[in-house]
């Protein structure tokens, strides 16, 4: 028996696709999905700003 993914009340992070286009760690998704089924962004392709250790970057 198959068996979907459980329903989250948190939304999956919105990663910068640019920055993932040539990442071999994700694909070029820009997320991973951790053992416990989360998805996080890409810790190779998806840089933290240094004075926000929360946020992912985001260029304008």
């Amino acid at each position: 028996m198959a068996h979907g993914a459980h329903r989250s009340p948190l939304l999956p992070p919105h990663p910068d696709l640019g920055l993932a286009r040539d990442c071999e760690v994700c694909l070029g998704w820009g997320t991973v999905v951790t053992r416990d089924g989360e998805h996080e962004l890409c810790h190779a392709c998806q840089t933290v700003a240094d004075d926000d250790a929360g946020a992912a970057r985001i260029d304008s």
